[in-house]
C-alpha cells in the first residue's frame, strides 16, 4: 500500500557540524545516497528489501507526477540507496542498462554548498556531468550539481535545507521534493528480522588496464583524496589470475574507493570478466555495507536466500593461526562462511555476495571491524580462488 501524500514531520535541530559551515568546499559531510539505474525499480526495490532488509519509505512515478523517470528510496542504518529507472527509451537510465545492466551511477555527498563544491571540483579538473540546480517547495531546498569519475559513474554534490537537510532526511523526511511516502509490505518484516547494515563503507572500482594511477590522479587532484593503501599483483594474485588496486579515502576517512585494475596472469583476472560484461568501460564493482555483527547480519542475509561465494574448507585449516582469537564463536564464524583478516590495528569479518544480477558486474560486500581499518590482504588468495571458481562455472575464466 503507498500513499501519494509526501511525508514531512518535525524537523529536528540541526547540530554541530552540519549547523555550521566550512571553510573547505570539498569537506564531505556524509554519504547523501548511492544511486542505482535499473530495468524496473518497482520490482528491484521488492528484491532489495526481501533479500538485504532495506526499508523501502519512499518513490516518485508518474503518480506523484514525475514523468520522466520512476525511484524507489532504500534505507537501512545510515545507509540510502535510491533505485531509478526511465520511463521512455530516451532516459540516460535506458541506455545504461543496454550497455551495462543494472549498475551505481551516482555515489552523492552531503556538503555544505553544493555550488561551491562543485565549482572548486571543475578549478581542479573535473568534467561536468551537470550544472548546480536548486528543487524547493515549502519544507526547503536541495541543490545539486555533478562531476563525472571513472567510466559513466559520477558523483553529485548535495546541499540541503529546511525539512530537506540530512538529519530531518534520516529521521524519516522526504530525501528530495517530489518524492512521496509509501507503506511497502516488507517495511514491517524488516522491522522485526533486522539485517544490521549501518552505512556504506567503501565503494570499489574497476578501471581498464593502465587505468588506475590516472584514477587515483583524478581522486587526489579533483576531489582531494588521499591514498589510504597500495596493493600489487603480489598481494592479489593466485596461480592464474591477478589484479592490482590503490586505495584512496576521503578528508576524515568518510569513505574510501579502492581502484583496481587487471594485471597480467594466466587466464581472466575477475577485473577483466567484469570489464568485458560492462561493455569494456569501467565501473563500480561492488558496495561494502558496514555491520556491527557480522555473524547476525550474514546469517539473516543467508536465510533470506542471498547468495554469497563459497569459501574452501581448507581456508579454516589455517586461518586461526594467522588470525589468533576473536570475539566471535569461531565455529559459527566457519559454519558461516565468513573470511577472517587480523593486521596491527585489530582484525575484520568479510565476505562477498555473488553477482546480484545475470551479468557479472555487481555484488556487495558484507564487513565488520574490530579495529582494522584495511581490507583483508590475508584474505586475498582465497578469496581469489573462490571467485576464480565462480568465473569457470560462468565460463569466463
Amino acid at each position: 500500500m503507498s500513499s501519494n501524500t509526501t511525508k514531512q514531520t518535525t524537523p529536528v535541530e540541526v547540530t554541530a557540524p552540519e549547523a555550521t559551515s566550512s571553510t573547505d568546499p570539498l569537506h564531505l559531510i556524509d554519504v547523501d545516497h548511492v544511486r542505482i539505474y535499473v530495468g524496473n525499480a518497482k520490482q528491484a526495490s521488492f528484491y532489495y528489501a526481501y533479500a538485504f532488509g532495506f526499508q523501502v519509505t519512499q518513490y516518485e512515478d508518474l503518480t506523484t507526477g514525475n514523468r520522466e523517470q520512476a525511484s524507489y528510496l532504500l534505507t537501512q542504518g545510515n545507509i540510502r540507496i535510491i533505485l531509478t529507472t526511465g520511463l521512455s527509451k530516451d532516459h540516460e537510465a535506458q541506455e545504461h542498462i543496454r550497455l551495462h545492466g543494472d549498475g551505481v551511477k551516482d555515489i552523492a555527498f552531503t556538503v555544505f554548498d553544493a555550488e561551491k563544491a562543485f565549482n572548486r571540483a571543475v578549478e581542479n579538473g573535473a568534467e561536468i556531468a551537470y550544472e548546480p540546480y536548486t528543487v524547493e517547495d515549502d519544507h526547503g531546498t536541495v541543490t545539486r550539481a555533478g562531476i563525472k569519475t571513472y567510466g559513466q559513474v559520477i558523483h553529485s554534490f548535495v546541499s540541503r535545507t529546511g525539512n530537506y537537510a540530512l538529519p530531518n532526511v534520516k529521521h524519516g523526511n522526504t530525501i528530495l521534493p517530489g518524492f512521496a511516502s509509501m507503506t511497502h509490505p516488507l517495511n514491517k518484516f524488516n522491522e522485526d528480522n533486522p539485517c544490521g547494515l549501518k552505512f556504506l563503507d567503501h565503494c570499489v572500482g574497476n578501471v581498464e588496464l593502465d587505468g588506475m594511477n590516472k584514477a587515483v590522479d583524478w581522486y587526489e587532484n579533483v576531489l582531494e583524496f588521499s591514498m589510504f593503501k597500495h596493493f600489487d599483483d603480489e598481494d592479489i594474485s593466485t596461480e592464474y589470475s591477478a589484479l592490482m588496486s590503490k586505495v584512496m579515502s576521503s578528508g576524515g576517512g568518510l569513505i574510501k574507493f579502492p581502484i583496481n585494475e587487471p594485471a597480467e596472469g594466466k587466464r581472466k583476472s575477475q577485473i577483466q570478466e567484469y570489464l568485458d560484461w560492462h561493455n569494456d568501460t569501467p565501473g563500480v564493482q561492488h558496495l561494502a555495507f558496514r555491520t556491527n555483527d557480522a555473524i547476525q547480519s550474514i546469517a539473516e542475509l543467508r536465510r533470506r536466500g542471498v547468495n554469497f561465494l563459497d569459501i574452501p574448507k581448507e581456508y579454516y585449516e589455517i586461518v586461526w593461526d594467522r588470525v589468533g582469537d576473536i570475539e566471535e564463536e569461531k565455529k559459527i564464524v566457519q559454519d558461516l562462511g565468513i573470511l577472517i583478516d587480523r593486521d596491527d590495528q585489530g582484525y575484520l569479518l568479510q565476505l562477498f555476495t555473488r553477482p546480484v544480477q545475470d551479468r557479472p558486474t555487481l555484488f556487495f560486500e558484507i564487513i565488520c571491524r574490530r579495529g582494522s581499518q584495511s581490507f583483508g590482504k590475508g584474505n586475498f588468495k582465497a578469496l581469489f580462488e573462490a571467485l576464480e571458481l565462480e568465473q569457470e562455472r560462468r565460463g569466463n575464466l
